[in-house]
């Protein structure tokens, strides 16, 4: 068979192991060929390719970002888009299959293919760890890793001079990152998407903490939404598909914080650093596993299913089930650890 890919909305550590040990696994294994198209489902609709050989993927599993790069074009949105030109598109370039690597975005447009004829399967990425039907996503440990590494550093400054320290994470809808990361570095509390929290409350964390002498640290993740407020902070304008840019509570939280307690506080905003880099061990062998998945799912032509991790097994999923809804971090998860807020 001859086999495209590609990577599409939001990079993260990973990708290019997915696309390394589909390769090998597809060589070795079937004797197939590889392209890998451009900037997601652009190169796909236009044409955009390059070829993958044994010699392209070597020792790409270490490597962050991806090598096809990436963009939000949807399938169906592109002036040659939708079923018929996607398909024209694979017979002139003599595609017989696509695996498609994303998130939530990535993987509604590989089943709307799907359910249209088109022959493609899926792997789910994303940091935010919010996609259904697996346990876990890779690029999510290696921001956890990241994030808990700089409030480790935080918490070193902060206590030298006795401020409350506020990181910002990532995490629109869900407060996973903020929820693992904050818990790894010992916050003192932790404001995610799924919880609305009180500033009353908040400054009552801070100044218990502050009262024992130490430095308080506050995670918030950038989708939070204050008690009484209607909507998450976004003061960094709109993305290119006109969902607003969310950012800023970090720094609207250090001066109510600062304002109502006294206390002199700092925020760090870690933005894009949480993507980048190379991947952690785990986001390796998770981005390999699911790259050997992704392409036995092509030769048994599971078409509009993706690989998924089960406890610690690689299981085939619909990605109807996928995208049903986003994987909320549950409010027990949160009660645990919220025992260990403030005092």
């Amino acid at each position: 068979m001859r086999i495209g890919l590609l990577t599409s909305g939001g990079d993260c550590p990973g990708l290019n192991a997915v696309i390394r040990s589909a390769v090998l696994h597809g060589i070795k294994s079937y004797g197939d060929e590889f392209v890998g198209f451009r900037s997601g489902w652009r190169g796909l609709i236009e044409g955009d390719y390059m070829e993958l050989s044994r010699q392209d993927v070597r020792g790409l599993a270490r490597e962050g970002g991806t090598i096809l790069g990436t963009s939000r074009t949807h399938p169906y949105n592109h002036p040659k888009g939708g079923p018929e030109n996607i398909r024209k598109a694979m017979r002139r370039h003599d595609i017989d299959a696509v695996i498609a690597i994303g998130g939530e975005g990535t993987l509604a447009g590989a089943r709307r293919l799907a359910v249209d004829g088109i022959p493609v399967v899926g792997v789910p990425k994303t940091i935010d760890n919010d996609l259904k039907a697996t346990d876990y996503t890779f690029g999510f440990d290696t921001a956890i890793s990241i994030a808990t590494d700089a409030m480790d550093r935080l918490r070193t400054t902060g206590e030298s001079h006795h401020r409350c320290m506020v990181a910002e994470v990532m995490g629109r809808h869900v407060g996973w990152i903020a929820l693992h990361s904050g818990m790894a570095a010992g916050a003192h509390a932790i404001l995610i998407p799924e919880q609305k929290v009180s500033l009353d409350q908040i400054n009552e964390w801070v100044e218990q903490v502050h009262s024992r002498g130490r430095s308080p640290l506050v995670v918030v993740a950038e989708g939070f939404i204050p008690e009484g407020a209607e909507e998450a902070v976004a003061g960094k304008g709109q993305e290119a598909d006109g969902r607003p840019r969310l950012g800023g509570i970090g720094e609207w939280l250090t001066h109510q914080i600062e304002e109502r307690t006294g206390i002199e506080t700092r925020n760090t905003t870690l933005g894009h650093i949480q993507r980048g880099g190379n991947p952690t061990g785990y986001d390796r062998v998770l981005a390999t596993r699911f790259g050997i998945k992704a392409l036995d799912l092509v030769h048994e032509q599971a078409w509009g299913h993706m690989a998924s991790l089960r406890g610690t097994e690689i299981v085939k999923v619909d990605l109807a089930e996928a995208l049903d809804g986003l994987k909320e971090v549950p409010l027990p998860r949160y009660e645990e650890a919220k025992i260990l807020f403030g005092r």
